[in-house]
């Protein structure tokens, strides 16, 4: 089975039409003024409209935001996706949910194993989740800090948890990540760029390389596709 591969952080043309052309999943847009990748609701929707059209499924993500910004997100980029980053509660998971009747993604960050102990109560809500490695102490950023975890903590999981690797992956490691966790998917953000915010296109290319090499050898839980 073939892991999904979702390239978040997008915020040019040119990142779009190189992450269509490498086949991969899903393209993620980051709507959080502190990070490097942040951008505007208008410049999203331009590129979530053209993700589309070569194949991508496109994810709004959102660091705890009110139902006020989420109206304006989902109204003008259409999303397929909605990932929810911060502390969102199952409730506030379930209610976002049912607004926008769209799948969620929850992410979790992830340093030991009882950090997983946290997704039980956001089983049969959450479309799909994603573990993400802590951010470091002061960090302003939930994600894209690009540290990993202990990707053995994960090979316990039930295989009928649908998630995501995120946190540190690179050209150098994704194939480990995986064959270790086993993942149905990864999710990549810093590990494909030059500088924070501007994705490289070589970069981009030897990612997705790497995890289709991985494909070939390492056995993936029940994920699935998303194109």
């Amino acid at each position: 089975m073939t892991a999904t591969i979702k390239i978040c952080g997008l915020s040019t043309p040119e990142a779009i039409d190189r992450a269509a052309d490498l086949n991969a999943d899903m393209a993620g847009f980051i709507f959080f003024e502190k990070s490097p990748r942040h951008v505007a609701i208008a410049t999203a929707a331009a590129l979530a409209e053209r993700a589309r059209g070569r194949g991508l499924q496109t994810v709004a993500v959102t660091v705890g935001m009110d139902d006020a910004g989420l109206d304006q997100i989902v109204a003008s980029v259409k999303p397929d996706w909605l990932q929810l980053h911060g502390d969102e509660s199952p409730e506030r998971t379930a209610d976002i949910k049912a607004r926008y009747g769209l799948p969620v993604m929850k992410a979790f960050a992830i340093r030991e194993a009882a950090d997983l102990d946290r997704i039980a109560p956001y089983t049969g809500i959450a479309d799909r989740l994603l573990f993400d490695a802590k951010a470091p102490k002061g960090s302003d950023l939930p994600g894209g800090n690009g540290l990993s975890f202990d990707w053995r903590l994960l090979a316990k999981l039930d295989d009928s948890i649908n998630y995501m690797l995120s946190g540190g992956l690179t050209k150098d490691n994704v194939g480990e990540a995986l064959g270790i966790s086993g993942a149905p998917g990864v999710d990549v953000s810093s590990g494909v760029e030059s500088a924070p915010g501007v994705k490289d296109p070589g970069m981009m290319d030897a990612f997705v390389r790497a995890v289709r090499e991985a494909d070939f050898t390492t056995p993936k839980r029940d994920g699935f596709r998303s194109k």
